[in-house]
């Protein structure tokens, strides 16, 4: 973790430095470390196949939805039917309707993680091929330009504050991934 994070303050160093400085650092043959970064939203959303794959995506995570919103229905109508009824009924006639309501719980939450999983799935078979192809064009464009480090501004934790435009190479991959189509 700490090396990490040095790496990432030493970076940032070069990234901000002029180059008349990092020129007087590092010896004559040593080529310039090349950064860049993209925004993996914008790609994303950008990319062929991705519109049809977010639809395809949404239609079946409604269905979940509302499957769950049914089973939240029928366990919300039998707590208060279970209130209504609980003034009536024996302490043993309660114990049974509280260890049903009980047992619906469990179902409602088994069923709900069970939906959960598969959406989890589902998200990543859709999406998988797609951040196969846009990874492979960084990567060829990191190599083919000589980037040392394309970050990515939209990741959680990536702390890029600011950057200088010209370092990004979003629509340089765009680019790309329109051809390869």
């Amino acid at each position: 973790m700490k090396r990490a994070v040095r790496v990432w303050a030493w970076l940032a160093l070069l990234a901000a430095a002029p180059a008349a400085a990092q020129t007087a650092v590092r010896p004559a043959a040593q080529p310039a470390l090349k950064i860049g970064f993209i925004s993996s939203r914008q790609i994303l959303q950008q990319t062929p196949g991705y519109a049809s794959a977010e639809s395809t995506f949404n239609k079946e995570i409604q269905g979940f939805k509302d499957e769950v919103q049914k089973l939240q229905q029928q366990l919300d109508s039998a707590v208060r039917a279970f209130d209504q009824q609980s003034i009536a009924l024996s302490a043993a006639a309660k114990q049974v309707k509280q260890r049903d309501l009980q047992q619906l719980q469990q179902r409602f939450e088994q069923r709900s993680n069970e939906l959960q999983t598969r959406a989890q799935q589902r998200e990543q078979e859709l999406l998988q091929p797609i951040q196969a192809r846009v990874n492979a064009v960084i990567q060829g464009l990191r190599a083919e330009a000589n980037y040392a480090v394309i970050f990515d501004a939209d990741a959680p934790g990536s702390n890029i504050v600011a950057a200088d435009p010209a370092l990004d190479v979003t629509g340089k991959v765009l680019e790309r991934l329109k051809q390869s189509q």
